[in-house]
């Protein structure tokens, strides 16, 4: 599985143009910040809400097989 860091630079990027999608389990209060996504056209991005200027991509299969992973509890912190 391979991710790519991309980082949003400080005089404007494609980075603030993307939609970004917050996951429907998170609140809209403090402390509630959580993972978003966004389609980079050929990629998958995936950056923390509280740190929007850091994001990782990946293609989308490469994202699929993470979310599988995840989801069969293969992936352990």
């Amino acid at each position: 599985m391979s991710f790519i860091a991309l980082r949003a630079s400080s005089e404007g990027s494609k980075m603030r143009q993307v939609a970004w999608q917050k996951s429907s389990f998170s609140g809209n209060g403090p402390g509630n910040d959580c993972v978003e996504v966004a389609d980079l056209l050929g990629a998958v991005a995936v950056r923390e809400s509280d740190e929007p200027s850091r994001s990782i991509a990946a293609s989308p299969e490469a994202f699929a097989a993470l979310i599988r992973r995840l989801k069969a509890g293969e992936c352990h912190g």
